[in-house]
Parts: C-alpha cells; structure tokens; sequence
C-alpha cells in the first residue's frame, strides 16, 4: 500500500462556506479544497468582501489560480462581478484586482492551508439553514440547488465537513430519485455516497489521481523483497496484558520496527535525486491507512523516543483526523520508512509497493498458529507472522535487510523492553 505524494498541483472546490457579497474578516474561512490527502479550509489573507465566485463547487483549479475575487469594499462588487463575467471561466487564471482591492482568493499549497475546524460549533459557520423544522448544514451552491429543485434540505444525506450537505449531495438525491433522502422523521446520517452503477465510467478522485501518480513514479525505482517469519507468542502475551491501558498492536509493530531502525540506518534512508542518498536523523513510521475513496499514510514521529502509550494515544489522534480528512501535511509526508498491514483482514502474506522518497516499506501478514520444528528436530506448534520488505536497491542491499528482519525479530520475540 503506498504513501501519497506530499507535492499538491490542483484542488477541487468542495463547498463554499461564504456566498458572493458576504463580508469577510481576515483569516476567515471562505471555501472548503480537498487535495489529494485532505479537506481543508481556505483562509482569506485581507479584509472585504466576497465578490464572486469564479470556480464552482465540484470544479477543480490548479494550485495558485484564482478561485474567486474579493473586493476591498461594497462599491467594488459590482465591478468585480463584471471582470468575472467577461473572463473566461472555464479556464481561470490569477486576474488582476480591481481598483485597490485585495488580490483574487487563490489555492495555495497545502502547508498554508487550515484543516477544518473540529468544533461542532464552526458548522454552524458554513451557512446553516433551517427546513422542515430541522437545523442545516449546507453550502450556499447546495441550498440554491435544493431551492430549484423543490428539494427539502433536511432530509438531503450531507457528505461534506461534519455533515455539511454540498451541491453533489443534492445531485445525487435528485438523480437517484431520491434515494439519497432520509425519510421524513429518521435522524439525518453523513451519506456514505452514491452506490456502484455497474458499467458506468467514473473520473478519479483528487486521492486516486495522486496514487495513480505514486505507481508510475514506483515503477523507476530498482526494488527487491525479502520475506522472514517472526513468532509473536511473546509479543501478544504483551498486547493482551497492556491492552486496556489503551495500547494497540499498530503501536506496538511501530515501536518495534522503530527501535529496530535505530541499528540499522540504512534501512531508514532514502534516495530522491539517483545520485546521493540521506541517512535520516529522525525515525518517522508511517502507517498505511485506508480511508473512504483512497491511502493515507499518518506518521508517528520518532517513534523510537516516544514511550509506547504515547504512541498509542497520537496514532489514534492520527487515524481520527486522517478520517475526517484533518491531517496536517507534516503528520502525512514525514515518514521515513512505511508499514502496511493486511494481518486484521486474514492476509498471510503480501509485497508492499515502495513511496516515492523512501527506501522501504514493510508489509505484514496476520498471526497463526503453525506447526515449526525446533533446532533439536522437535515438533511444536508457534504463532507466526510474515513480514516482507520491498526496499530502494540503490541503497539498500540483501545483507542490510536480512540483518535488519534478525533484530526486528528478536525485539518481537522478547517485546519487554517495548514499554520501557
């Protein structure tokens, strides 16, 4: 399973949190962008107002056009309006702003953008409204959508930021005839989208093109496999015994693997450029994550210093945000070696395709029972996983694997210093 790409070209609008002629306040957020690994709000850097909007919901726009012109004051709407309608809208570009106004809202790069607030109190910022005696969350091109169709907004399934109901939901309703409306007296639920329509031809999403990216750039790099067989007896004595105090297995396979890089920082490397390579000063584990519509990777940073219920506690702060698409760029594009594990889903074995800019990742099968011998020719019954690591051969060589798997098994295999 493979980490995203940290590098963001283009957004797609999600809903828009103010409408045109809204009067805006400096680091106010206006429109809602999903990039390839998150939902995230865009702030306005000035005060004025918002004078029109250029890119609708549902379009996407590349990284640093214009999404929108502001107006410095109330005047200026109306000449911004104009400079909107004459420019070509199926292709916006940065425009020039009107009189002294504020530049055009443009999307920036990721690492300048906020996630979406976690307070349930900021939905009701995003323009709630009230139908059929209900409270709605709902953007402001959704509820103009809604009012065209005669659609009741309360009973529309919202599938944006907390909820929120955007245009596409009421789409869906409306081409669904209505299948994507809660019956009247039911308790509105997040929509979990349209079903499949077999034969239908559907577009990636701004996650999956960024995957589809990752396998053609995976496919330049020389990688090799190795596989090992690591007992867990011990290991799962530890988890049930620490289990309540809010440890997970996750945690645990990542401390490991942590402590095991310390003694092997070749295997914590990487080679970006084919000509050089880094040895990283900090152990970052990344954890594959599947998320709906797509992989995230969340990092669990030095996770070799971190104590083990610490780690546990941030990794599932980490799954909660990757969730509900709130990662910050740093907790997804700092990893330094990957981990992905298939073992809950009953998978024994499987190869793990490489990130680009790292040098392994390590793919990890479920725990059984299998009958093995011992070195003195006795039968016995053990709990076993496979790990395999695919790793950058122009880095990392056979030898340093091999020798890597040994300490990563013996730490497994006598887990007490793990909560130390």
């Amino acid at each position: 399973m493979p980490a995203l790409s940290s590098t963001m070209t283009e957004g797609k609008i999600v809903s828009w949190i103010k409408s045109e002629g809204d009067k805006l306040n400096k680091g106010e957020s206006v429109v809602v962008v999903e990039s390839d690994k998150a939902d995230m709000d865009v702030e306005t850097f000035y005060d004025g107002y918002l004078a029109a909007i250029i890119v609708e919901e549902g379009a996407v726009a590349t990284v640093g056009s214009a999404i929108a012109l502001l107006a410095e004051t109330e005047d200026e709407i109306s000449a911004a309006r104009s400079k909107a309608t004459n420019s070509n809208s199926s292709s916006p570009s940065p425009s020039p702003p009107v009189s002294n106004s504020p530049p055009p809202l443009e999307i920036a790069p990721s690492a300048v953008m906020a996630p979406p607030p976690s307070a349930p109190a900021s939905a009701s910022a995003a323009h709630p409204a009230s139908e059929g005696g209900k409270r709605v969350v709902a953007s402001p091109y959704a509820k103009k959508l809604a009012k065209e169709m005669g659609m009741d907004l309360s009973r529309v399934l919202g599938s944006g930021p907390m909820g929120r109901v955007v245009a596409k939901d009421v789409e869906a309703a409306a081409a669904s005839g209505g299948a994507s409306v809660a019956p009247v007296g039911e308790k509105v639920a997040v929509a979990a989208g349209p079903g499949i329509e077999l034969g239908s031809v559907v577009p990636f999403t701004t996650m999956q093109s960024a995957v589809s990216r990752n396998m053609v750039e995976s496919l330049s790099v020389p990688t090799f496999r190795v596989g090992y067989s690591i007992n867990t007896d011990a290991l799962d004595a530890l988890y049930k015994k620490i289990k309540s105090k809010g440890v997970t297995m996750t945690a645990l396979l990542a401390k490991a693997t942590a402590v095991a890089l310390v003694k092997h920082p070749v295997v914590n490397s990487s080679c970006r450029d084919g000509k050089s390579f880094t040895y990283n000063s900090s152990i970052n584990i990344a954890v594959a994550v599947a998320i709906d519509g797509g992989l995230i990777t969340p990092v669990l940073q030095d996770a070799d210093k971190v104590d083990i219920y610490s780690l546990s506690r941030k990794w599932k702060e980490l799954v909660d945000k990757a969730r509900a698409k709130q990662l910050q760029p740093n907790e997804y594009n700092s990893g330094t070696f990957t981990l992905s594990n298939l073992g809950m889903f009953g998978v024994d074995r499987f190869d793990a395709i490489l990130p680009p800019g790292t040098g392994a990742i390590m793919a990890v099968g479920t725990s059984q029972p299998t009958v093995v011998a011992s070195k003195d020719g006795r039968i016995g019954m053990k709990t076993q996983m496979q790990v395999n690591v695919t790793a950058d051969h122009r880095v990392i060589y056979g030898a340093d694997l091999a020798s890597f798997l040994q300490t990563l098994a013996k730490i497994i295999e006598d887990p007490k210093d793990l909560t130390l």
